[in-house]
């Protein structure tokens, strides 16, 4: 039996990946190692700082970064590539530690005005992981976001632009579901993003330098955000997850936009984007190694959601009562593939509008062609079973 090539695939343990983590989907060619045990904090920091995964789901917004910033290149100095190499993994130059956290008067110091003389760590924060990286059009993880923007319920906050001026509360400045809600919210609402003071409880994932004009402050140790939103110490919060005061009752937090799934549907039926938060990255040395992994990983993160599909629609499978009708309002607004894979037309103007916002919120310093930034896996008329 000839060898199969081994990756490890860092991803969330979604159902749409079941069939490949149970064996019931195999890649050609490929034994994958499916790691899902990881959330995305974890998973897209351990990429990110340390590239420890072969392929790996990850913020759309922080892989633009990465890419923007330019991961290093075969024949750049230290880039830990090298030309005609015969091993997949190759040594990593050390990098040079950050230095000590400047000074208030210092350019780049990270003391934010009125940070009640908090110091954050210089930017960036942490340096690129030396491996260059490309994409396959697997998009794991797609949601509308209007229904994770809550303000204090006392603070008078009766439209977005009421936070003109405010203190808006999030985990860190980077997550993707945050970069589209401040696209959507500036592009929609009218709520420019540089005027708002955003308030952060930890560092960013991906080396970043805001404008000077973005104002950034970082949390006291020990407080906590949801916290200071019931207290009224910030007058909302855009996060990732649901807060957990707000999950436990506390009525002092409740959303902006209590009808989310209205407005949501208004959104998609307006635009035809369902957000795509994160892609599916691969290391580029595989790629270019290997030329036909990246198109035989993409039928099979196909085939395994194909199988999920078949599966949630059996009401025997899945514990919610109505499953079939939910379904079926599904489908009727989202169409019969809501994941679809591919740089289709829909996909190409959904990742254009969010890199977009990237480059607007000055995390990238341009956009950048999709055809660059994904690997080639299109099979046009040669896709499919073939007939007899």
């Amino acid at each position: 039996m000839a060898a199969k090539l081994r990756l490890t695939v860092a991803c969330g343990d979604y159902e749409i990946v079941r069939a490949l983590k149970e064996g019931a989907v195999e890649a050609d060619g490929l034994e994958l190692v499916m790691l899902t045990g990881m959330g995305p904090r974890e998973r897209h920091w351990r990429m990110a700082r340390k590239a420890e995964f072969d392929v790996c789901e990850a913020n759309v917004g922080a892989y633009f970064m990465e890419r923007d910033r330019g991961a290093a290149r075969a024949d750049e100095p230290g880039s830990g590539r090298v030309s005609g190499a015969r091993n997949l993994e190759l040594p990593r130059w050390p990098l040079a530690p950050l230095a000590s956290a400047a000074r208030a008067d210092e350019p780049g110091s990270g003391r934010v005005s009125g940070a009640r003389n908090l110091e954050l760590p210089r930017w960036p924060l942490a340096p690129l992981a030396s491996a260059a990286l490309t994409a396959i059009p697997v998009f794991l993880h797609r949601r509308f976001r209007h229904g994770f923007l809550f303000v204090n319920a006392g603070a008078g906050i009766r439209a977005p632009k009421d936070l003109i001026g405010r203190q808006v509360g999030g985990t860190n400045f980077q997550p993707a579901s945050n970069i589209w809600m401040r696209g959507i919210l500036e592009e929609e609402y009218g709520l420019p993003h540089r005027q708002v003071t955003w308030v952060v409880e930890r560092s960013e994932d991906v080396a970043f330098t805001p404008p000077k004009d973005l104002r950034i402050e970082m949390i006291a140790p020990g407080k906590k955000l949801d916290l200071m939103l019931a207290e009224g110490e910030i007058a909302a919060m855009l996060s990732p997850e649901l807060p957990r005061a707000f999950l436990q009752g506390d009525k002092r937090i409740v959303r902006l936009f209590p009808d989310y799934k209205e407005i949501e549907l208004a959104y998609f039926r307006r635009t035809g984007i369902f957000p795509i938060m994160h892609v599916t990255t691969i290391k580029q040395e595989i790629v270019d190694r290997y030329p036909w992994v990246a198109t035989n990983l993409v039928k099979a993160f196909e085939a395994a959601k194909q199988i999920a599909y078949r599966r949630i629609a059996n009401p025997r499978t899945v514990p919610i009562a109505w499953v079939r009708s939910a379904l079926e309002e599904q489908e009727a607004v989202l169409g019969p593939d809501p994941w679809a894979y591919g740089l289709t037309p829909a996909n190409r103007r959904n990742l254009e509008t969010v890199m977009r916002y990237t480059f607007e919120q000055g995390m990238i310093g341009k956009t950048m062609p999709l055809d660059d930034l994904f690997a080639d896996t299109d099979l046009g008329d040669a896709g499919g079973p073939d007939g007899i």
